[in-house]
């Protein structure tokens, strides 16, 4: 009998490891406090080696086809122009991914086939769990009570679950950036570019196209956090109109587009540090796990290859203890490039005075010139192919009716040929 598996978290981290524990023939429920799958968020980037992962599954070229259709990243000054230009075309993956997809297309992307091997449960939580030798017992919110061989919690950065079974352990690195999430209507003049405006007192925005009619933006400073992500979405809206009200550039019409948004969000950033991932039958995957906020770059990749790597552990292990332990062998270092970014990085990328936004504006003229910019693009985002890719037994691709393999199965042809990839050949994997 398989064993029987629940995931807490339904976002990309917990479908991506549903999606692999499914193929791999584990039981698997996921459960998940929205609703409904939810949809929109903004602009996220899958890099390295979870476009592998994503390619393992064959959902690579399914993927680049919901691209936002981002072909670079622009600084710009207070009349739009640009300062620095960093395209894809001259440097590949730097501020802007060669592959840029909105957070909900791709969860979704991802959903959909696992829940053909999971059972999902939506507006529900975990409200207690209890572990001994031979399993868990979840008491869920809805009043539902049900036994488990193991728990997966791959919520956000917040996880009640965590803090239930790990309490006291969290660490929280502040990156001290306030910054707001929304999408406004997208115009002809907009173009495919992001575009970065900083002012002082270390404000800014940017902008960032979307595969649709909307425009998403980042607004937010640069400043020690204080409570600002514990008000009401009308307060922090406020906050936002007295820190931009009156700055030119496309602030008016940014500030406008955020009144009428239905898709507001506030974050104050953080990285999630964790001593250890497991606690007993209980693991850590995702955000709840290793938060490494969107400066890292490679936030969305990090949770598509903890997936994978975490479902190919239990299915090649002996025990959960055996799997949970090489689980974080392997990841702990991969997450600790994605997180290893200093802190001063967005004091200077967030100036506080004009003489700051001087020299950040020469650096990034300087830094976009044909010598320099795709060595000075990777300061931007983490080495997303620092890992060795474990490769795991291919589990059997699901045929349709006609005995074709179904569309978005797993590929069979798991070890990759794609030129100086750290992605392990048959004749290389590592045995972990």
């Amino acid at each position: 009998m398989p064993q029987r598996i629940l995931i807490t978290g339904a976002s990309v981290a917990g479908a991506t490891t549903a999606w692999w524990l499914g193929r791999h023939g584990f039981d698997v429920e996921v459960v998940e406090k929205a609703p409904a799958f939810r949809e929109g968020g903004q602009n996220v980037d899958v890099r390295g080696a979870a476009r592998e992962v994503l390619r393992r599954m064959g959902l690579e070229a399914a993927a680049q086809a919901r691209t936002t259709g981002e072909r670079g990243t622009d600084w710009v000054n207070s009349g739009d122009r640009p300062i620095a230009r960093f395209a894809v075309d001259d440097i590949g993956d730097g501020p802007t991914a060669e592959l840029e997809i909105l957070r909900g297309d791709i969860a979704r992307l991802i959903f959909e086939p696992a829940a053909r091997h999971a059972r999902f449960r939506f507006g529900d939580g975990i409200a207690a769990l209890t572990q001994d030798a031979d399993g868990v017992d979840v008491r869920f919110e809805s009043g539902r009570a049900a036994r488990y061989d193991l728990v997966i919690v791959a919520e956000g950065v917040g996880a009640p679950t965590r803090e239930r079974v790990f309490p006291g352990e969290t660490r929280s690195r502040w990156l001290d950036i306030t910054i707001a999430y929304f999408s406004i209507p997208r115009t002809a003049a907009d173009g495919p570019f992001a575009r970065v405006h900083n002012i002082t007192r270390g404000r800014g925005a940017t902008f960032k196209p979307g595969p649709d009619d909307r425009l998403h933006v980042y607004l937010g400073q640069q400043k020690t956090p204080g409570d600002e992500a514990q008000w009401g979405p009308a307060r922090q809206k406020a906050w936002l109109h007295h820190l931009f009200d009156g700055e030119g550039w496309q602030f008016p019409r940014i500030l406008a587009g955020m009144d009428a948004t239905d898709d507001f969000y506030f974050d104050v950033l953080r990285q999630v540090k964790m001593p250890r991932w497991s606690n007993g039958r209980v693991v850590l995957t995702g955000d709840a796990a290793w938060c490494a906020t969107p400066m890292s770059g490679i936030g969305t990749s990090l949770a598509i290859v903890g997936g994978y790597v975490l479902a190919g552990e239990l299915a090649r292990s002996g025990g959960h203890r055996a799997a949970f332990d090489s689980y974080e062998r392997i990841l702990r270092p991969y997450v600790q490039e994605g997180q290893n970014f200093p802190k001063l990085l967005p004091r200077l990328l967030w100036p506080h005075s004009a003489a700051g936004l001087s020299v950040l504006r020469g650096a990034m003229r300087l830094a976009s010139t044909p010598l320099v910019r795709k060595t000075f693009s990777r300061l931007f985002v983490r080495d997303s192919e620092a890992i060795d890719l474990p490769d795991y037994p291919a589990p059997p691709a699901p045929r349709d009716s006609d005995g074709a393999v179904a569309s978005g199965q797993v590929n069979s042809q798991l070890p990759s040929n794609r030129p100086g990839s750290k992605v392990n050949s048959p004749a290389t994997a590592n045995p972990r």
